[in-house]
This record gives structure tokens, sequence and C-alpha cells, in this order.
């Protein structure tokens, strides 16, 4: 069973409706910040601007790349010694 209520996450949101009628209207209000697209009072989906979208992006390659470096930390048998005059 889905929960009756859930979070919005952003601080504007605007019903399909008004975002229909103009939606560059809408990003300009939101002030470079995420709108949420309402769908009988439910988060529908979320709209953000390119460069929004584009850190978001960065962020999730800049997670994955941590994870497979503390993978590649965990296994120790791939592990070269070195000296670090020799670098």
């Amino acid at each position: 069973m889905e929960p009756f209520l859930k979070a919005i996450l952003a601080d504007t949101s605007v019903t399909v409706a008004a975002l229909k009628k103009d939606p560059m209207a809408v990003l300009r209000a939101a002030n470079h910040r995420p709108v949420a697209v309402l769908s009988r009072n439910r988060a529908a989906f979320y709209l953000v601007e390119p460069r929004l979208f584009e850190a978001m992006m960065d962020e999730i390659a800049d997670q994955e790349i941590h994870q497979k470096a503390i993978a590649r930390l965990a296994d120790k048998s791939r592990c070269v010694e070195m000296n670090i005059a020799d670098l």
C-alpha cells in the first residue's frame, strides 16, 4: 500500500495545467531551483533546467567513481607496493 502523503522534494510546485500555459515562466519563477510538477496533488515529475540536470549527472558519475575506488581499495590482492620516491 502506498503512503498517503509523500514528500515533495522542491520548494516550488506547479500543476501540469499551469506548466502547459507557460513552462518558461515556471522555470524563471523557480530561480534555478527544481520544480515539482503535480498531478492529482502528487509529484508526477520534477522540472529542472539544463545546468542543474548536468550538475546532478556529474554528481552521480562522481559517486559511481567513488564506489569503484572504494571497491578497488578493498581488494588488497591487486595492490602494488611502491616507494613514493620512485614516482
